[in-house]
């Protein structure tokens, strides 16, 4: 396989991702990688970002020596809070989840279908997390659910697959995936390729992944 390509750190595709958020939106992050968006949200918009432990007003994360432990998001790290900021009961933050009141969510995955099946909880491993948790309603409940992930496994295996293995969060729910060499549209009719790294051509990246990709649309 060619190597004449870099690919994005995790910052670059933090960056990468907070570009497409438009000015005024909900968004949740999730545990992971997806917390790094905030760090990187263009100067000039308004982002509102959402906790599902009960937090609306989030701003990036607290200096070192800065942390507030009392101030945490969901997956228990230390956050700021942007003035406006407000904290609620984390049933009143189900209710804005599952009614559809969130623009966007941004997930960790271990598998995406082409359709967009989201499977982001279990790998079925002993000792895995027990639950899906609040993924299933963010997943189904946001207006646009977003996945940031590496493309590949650490042996190499694509996590955008034809079907997934592991237990699903949501069915038909990713509209776009964010990884490590490429972004890509979920549609109905399949993949499609929004942009990738420079120097990885079209066919490298159908080869990594093992399925057709649409091309970009003009």
């Amino acid at each position: 396989m060619s190597m004449g390509y870099t690919k994005r750190s995790k910052d670059e595709l933090a960056q990468r991702v907070a570009r497409d958020i438009h000015d005024g939106a909900y968004v949740n992050l999730g545990i992971g990688q997806p917390t790094l968006v905030a760090n990187h949200l263009p100067p000039g918009i308004e982002v509102i970002l959402h906790s599902e432990n009960g937090i609306l007003g989030m701003g990036p994360a607290p200096a070192a020596g800065l942390e507030d432990y009392d101030l945490i998001n969901a997956g228990k790290q230390p956050v700021t809070l942007l003035a406006g900021g407000a904290f609620f009961h984390h049933a009143d933050s189900f209710g804005m989840m599952r009614g559809g009141h969130l623009d966007i969510c941004v997930l960790g995955a271990f598998q995406v279908s082409a359709t967009g099946d989201l499977a982001n909880w279990s790998t079925g491993e002993p000792g895995a997390i027990p639950a899906v948790g609040g993924a299933m309603d963010l997943a189904i409940g946001a207006k646009q659910t977003w996945v940031m992930m590496d493309l590949l496994t650490k042996s190499g295996q694509s996590k955008v697959v034809q079907q997934c293995s592991y237990p699903l969060t949501g069915i038909g729910c990713v509209k776009r995936i964010y990884s490590d060499l490429a972004t890509l549209a979920c549609t109905p009719q399949g993949l499609r390729l929004i942009d990738a790294v420079d120097g990885l051509s079209h066919a490298e990246l159908e080869g990594m992944v093992g399925l057709p990709i649409a091309p970009a649309q003009a």
